[in-house]
């Protein structure tokens, strides 16, 4: 029996759940989520992948690979089969750049996905443009925790759950989507984010129609999963998202098995960015009671052939892109880290690029001092030739610059903000250039920062919170985004300046060779 059977048949066990019993129905449950519109492969650094990378079999993904491994996981099941999605289909590369929600819309129903959960990134750009998709892509598209009810282009648009009707059984499917989309995506004032038991309640009236078997498809992070386990009743398995956590069996740097048990509830994620597809086989009991849980996510890389009529599709798709992402700006003399985990919870090379790319840009208007959250850096870089596409890939939501005036108190204040959900790998942690701090992750949220020093005259000085310093960040930041509340009222505050891509690309151009670094500007104790 393999680690991962055992893992979950204990777990299910330890409660006096019966694993040698007759199962009255399997389900094989197919996941995918924070794909980000990478229709096209990507390489180990999450970015486009190049023909020379594709010749040499070190490509993943891609949704023509994807296309491939449904099909060979609904042949491979040989019984009911369910497809799902937890969220942020949207946002990630220039085909979102150009297409919006479209090519989510089209790709989503051909695959047969049978529905799909909100994230936050799928409102980057307003209620209308989600409602477009809700209309275009004809599947369940749900969240319990969302209340639209008095935003005009979303009222009766999203479900709260869906029953699918699967090999004679009824399978209830309740969404569930973050609470912290207001700060860190634009769905506007008019949509209400309940709190989490909203799920409690949707999961409930299921449970009193009769559905036994309910699959709560979360787009709230593995942490706040494992949570949710630990307090909803009536919940058999949780298909999750947001986190871009991978749970496996076999894979190296994995956050936990697959499935993650937690009070005898299986909990699954697939990475991001379509590297991964999830194949979780369930057996339920008559009651609805789950027996057993077991599977691996598949890796798709180069041993996964390309569907050849999708790969003709997303190749007519990306003729408009083709011109934009192909142009050379610039050369990196090494790879520059800009991982999730580097970049959310410590000094990385692309945080530093950014920050001083910003700073560079502005520093003649009295600027000094940039911050970036960790959260906008969506990939790395590798060395040679870089190209506008891999720069629109690290920084792809159309981020304009944005300076403003702001006290010394008010940017520690942003920094405490900055680590105060490290453990959580939360976007908001700051990057920064012209500045300097310490963090200590053995003090509680909201007293973590210490020795902060602002670079005055050439050398570094204490910053004095009465003082009032320039700031430049992006506008998304200035606005409040990612809990950064104490910029919304800021002085002198202009929020138009120039894309942020176009910024980085123009600075990597004028220092190339670029040669990636950190230099301890970040300071971190504590840390495991």
């Amino acid at each position: 029996m393999r680690l991962w059977h055992r893992t979950a048949a204990l777990a299910l066990a330890a409660s006096g759940v019966a694993t040698g019993a007759a199962a009255d129905f399997t389900l094989t449950i197919l996941h995918t989520n924070d794909f980000h519109d990478r229709w096209e492969p990507v390489n180990a650094f999450d970015s486009a992948c190049t023909a020379d990378q594709a010749a040499a079999g070190e490509c993943f993904g891609g949704i023509a690979r994807l296309v491939t491994a449904v099909a060979a996981a609904r042949e491979r099941a040989g019984g009911p089969v369910i497809l799902l999605d937890a969220g942020d289909q949207f946002q990630g590369s220039l085909f979102y750049t150009q297409y919006k929600g479209a090519v989510a819309a089209e790709f989503m129903p051909s695959l047969g996905y049978d529905a799909m959960a909100v994230g936050n990134h799928e409102f980057d750009d307003g209620p209308a443009v989600l409602a477009g998709f809700i209309d275009a892509v004809g599947i369940p598209v749900l969240s319990a925790n969302i209340d639209a009810s008095r935003e005009p282009a979303l009222e009766g648009k999203i479900a709260r759950s869906t029953v699918l009707e699967i090999g004679g059984e009824r399978i209830g499917i309740v969404g569930l989507t973050t609470t912290d989309t207001p700060e860190i995506a634009a769905p506007g004032p008019n949509v209400n984010f309940l709190p989490y038991d909203a799920a409690q309640q949707e999961i409930d009236r299921l449970t009193e129609e009769g559905v036994n078997k309910i699959i709560l498809l979360s787009h709230v992070g593995f942490e706040e999963d494992q949570a949710l386990a630990e307090t909803l009743t009536g919940v058999d398995v949780i298909v999750g998202g947001h986190s871009h956590t991978l749970l496996s069996n076999t894979a190296e740097g994995a956050a936990g098995p697959y499935p993650t048990v937690v009070n005898d509830v299986p909990i699954v994620h697939a990475r991001s960015y379509g590297t991964y597809l999830g194949e979780l086989t369930v057996t339920f009991d008559d009651e609805g009671k789950v027996l057993s849980a077991e599977g691996e996510p598949i890796l798709l890389d180069a041993s996964v052939p390309e569907d050849e009529a999708t790969l003709a599709r997303v190749a007519e798709l990306a003729i408009p892109l083709e011109e934009i992402r192909a142009r050379v700006v610039a050369e990196a003399a090494d790879a520059i880290d800009g991982e999730r985990a580097s970049c959310r919870a410590m000094e990385c090379e692309m945080g530093n690029l950014v920050a001083e790319a910003m700073l560079d840009r502005v520093r003649d208007q009295g600027i000094s001092i940039a911050i970036a959250n960790g959260g906008g850096l969506r990939a790395s870089i590798d060395a040679g030739p870089v190209t506008m596409g891999e720069v629109l890939t690290v920084l792809p939501f159309q981020n304009t610059l944005s300076t403003f005036q702001v006290s010394g108190q008010t940017v520690i204040d942003a920094l405490e903000n900055g680590a105060s959900q490290i453990e959580e790998g939360a976007g908001r942690f700051a990057q920064v250039a012209g500045l300097r701090y310490t963090i200590d992750l053995s003090q509680p949220p909201g007293s973590r920062i210490s020795d902060v020093q602002v670079m005055q005259d050439g050398a570094w000085v204490p910053i004095d919170p009465a003082a009032t310093y320039g700031v430049v960040s992006n506008n998304y930041v200035r606005n409040g985004g990612d809990g950064y509340a104490m910029f919304v009222d800021a002085q002198n505050a202009y929020d138009f300046g120039p894309d942020l891509a176009d910024v980085t690309a123009e600075y990597l151009a004028a220092n190339q060779p670029y040669q990636p670094f950190t230099d301890g500007r970040i300071t971190v104790l504590g840390a495991d």
